[in-house]
């Protein structure tokens, strides 16, 4: 199914809600939304920091949720929007999940891999290659990071910076 612009506008703009929650509950603002047939079946927002989980990437709960909506790990037919382009990690699961088409905002050329950095999802030798449209509302997903880190840096925090508990610190 061809989805146009605008649509594809529409999706997005709900992925941004999750962003902005995520953003206001101290995690990166990303956010994702997975829709098949015109329906979502999956949302996820950024939670890497609330649950002190590297894996909790909007990308991977959206799929998870969207795998338990649907009663199956397979999402073909779906399309994945998303307001940064997502990592490695994502990107595998995004092809194992085996969707149709991503969707995002920002470009990410530090660990993007739908394109940026490296290009997981289209890599002919995998069982399964997904189809990307980028810089759908780039300027507004990419100014939600910028605004989240310009405040960060601003309060003096980093979310960066690893933070080990005593008992495993070298000394």
């Amino acid at each position: 199914m061809r989805t146009n612009e605008g649509e594809h506008e529409e999706w997005l703009r709900l992925a941004l809600e999750e962003a902005r929650s995520a953003g206001a509950a101290g995690d990166v603002p990303v956010g994702a939304v997975i829709v098949h047939d015109g329906v979502i079946i999956g949302r996820g927002q950024n939670r890497v920091e609330r649950l002190r989980d590297p894996t909790a990437h909007a990308e991977m709960l959206a799929i998870r949720e969207a795998s338990s909506t649907q009663g199956y790990e397979r999402l073909a037919g779906a399309t994945l929007y998303v307001t940064l382009e997502p990592c490695a990690m994502c990107a595998g699961a995004i092809v194992l999940a085996r969707l149709d088409e991503i969707v995002y905002g920002a470009d990410d050329p530090k660990t993007g891999a739908c394109g940026s950095l490296r290009d997981i999802v289209r890599d002919t030798r995998l069982n399964h290659q997904v189809a990307v449209t980028r810089g759908v509302l780039a300027e507004t997903c990419s100014g939600l990071l910028k605004e989240f880190f310009r405040a960060k840096r601003g309060a003096g925090d980093t979310v960066d910076e690893p933070r080990l508990p005593e008992r495993c610190e070298s000394g």
